[in-house]
Parts: structure tokens; C-alpha cells; sequence
């Protein structure tokens, strides 16, 4: 049985989403704090997805279940300035899921606020 969606059929529950996904490699700041040592840590890493509630990480560090974290869009160089607009804000989000695999996990995060 195929899991797409045919005309008239409504799609597999675990395929329904609360917002489209776009498969899209960002590269994004990711600041919180380690449970191991305790200490603050930042990290550059890149979407595997995004939408406007959540983002799929490739991340080099495991992140815990419900775990608070910043995300920051690296900001355009200073020779642009005032050709694009200034660095985005801070984006919080809660960890949802984490998987390991080999060198990196994926970390599934949901904003704490949804996209404009």
C-alpha cells in the first residue's frame, strides 16, 4: 500500500504536518547549554529542513528532549552592510527529537513562536 496521497484519499496520519517542510540547507548558529560539563555552548551546524514552526538539524552535538535552544542565522558580512537587512533575531526552540547518526545527529526542534 503506498503511503503518498492519491485525488479524493486523505494522506496517512503520520504524514499529515502542521506546516510544509522545505528541504533547505542553511547554515545556523545553535547556543544552549551542555548537560555534561554545564558549560554554554555554539555551534555551527545547517538545517536539513525547515518550516514555519520547526527545523530538522544536522548537528554536531546530541541534544536532550525538551532542551532549550537559541538559533541564529549567521549574519551577512559587514562589506553588505546596508545593501541587505541586519542579522535576524534570535529564534528559541525546544528540542523534539534527536537521533544519532555516526559523526552528527539529527536534532528535530519546534520554535517556541512561529515563523512570519
Amino acid at each position: 500500500m503506498a503511503t503518498g496521497t492519491a485525488i479524493g484519499r486523505q494522506p496517512h496520519p503520520a504524514e499529515r504536518r502542521r506546516a510544509r517542510r522545505l528541504r533547505l540547507q542553511v547554515p545556523i548558529f545553535v547556543r544552549g547549554m551542555d548537560d555534561v560539563y554545564a558549560d554554554a555552548f555554539l555551534d555551527l551546524t545547517k538545517t536539513a529542513d525547515i518550516s514555519a514552526i520547526g527545523a530538522c538539524l544536522a548537528s554536531p552535538r546530541a541534544l536532550r528532549l525538551n532542551q532549550l535552544v537559541s538559533l541564529r542565522i549567521p549574519a551577512p558580512s559587514p562589506s553588505s552592510a546596508g545593501l541587505l537587512p541586519g542579522a535576524s533575531p534570535p529564534i528559541s526552540a525546544r528540542v523534539v527529537r534527536s537521533q544519532s547518526l555516526g559523526d552528527f545527529h539529527l536534532v528535530g526542534v519546534e520554535f517556541t513562536k512561529p515563523l512570519d
